[in-house]
């Protein structure tokens, strides 16, 4: 492969919608099929997903790549921090795959915007920029937490409300705004998950296909 995603994003380099809807296609693909065999990638970031000149992409680095278990203890100190999902920021080491659906929701924005979504300089900032924008949770959305002590730091933050990514990010299609916003939700239980092939009419593949591919929960 010739570069990487990291590259590209932050070179002069020209990316249309169709390039940034094929790359998106491809890492659902490939992400569809490390799920479906009940492994969880653990690091996706923009520097771990590779690319050549015919915009082929590939998923690479699973160092921290894992096979799920309902019976083993997860350490939560994985994913670089401007991916990471609430559910490892808050320390649980019970996660599922929906840790890798919050990453690419992060990766497609940067992409599409040409910077992070969520730079967090430590730990405190960044979840304070997830709030920012996605909004304070409310106590529903604090029902995956079992430590009492990470929904207290929570709730003695600034409240905000939650912001309308169509209005932030005016520039991105409204149908990428409302993948990403069910991708970027604070509850695990409620990202969107399984796999599903539905007409979206603007992920378009170069084969001239109209679906996009979620996950395999």
């Amino acid at each position: 492969m010739d570069t990487d995603l990291y590259q590209i994003i932050r070179s002069n380099q020209s990316l249309s919608e169709e390039h940034c809807q094929y790359f998106l296609y491809q890492l659902l693909r490939g992400l569809k099929y490390i799920h479906s065999a009940n492994v969880i990638h653990r690091d996706l970031k923009p520097s771990n997903l590779l690319l050549n000149a015919n915009c082929d992409l590939k998923i690479c680095d699973f160092g921290l790549a894992r096979p799920t278990s309902e019976n083993e203890f997860m350490t939560e100190y994985v994913v670089t921090r401007w991916y990471r999902a609430p559910e490892l920021l808050l320390n649980s080491s019970d996660y599922t795959a929906a840790i890798d659906v919050w990453s690419v929701g992060c990766i497609f924005m940067e992409l599409m915007n040409r910077r992070p979504l969520f730079p967090g300089n430590d730990h405190v900032h960044q979840m304070r920029l997830l709030i920012e924008l996605l909004g304070t949770p409310t106590d529903a959305d604090l029902g995956f937490v079992r430590n009492e002590d990470a929904k207290r730091y929570i709730r003695q933050l600034p409240q905000h409300p939650r912001q309308s990514l169509a209005q932030v990010f005016p520039h991105v299609h409204p149908l990428a705004i409302d993948l990403v916003d069910r991708m970027l939700t604070f509850d695990p239980m409620k990202r969107i998950t399984g796999e599903f092939f539905v007409p979206y009419k603007p992920f378009q593949c170069c084969c001239g296909c109209i679906e996009f591919i979620l996950f395999q929960s």
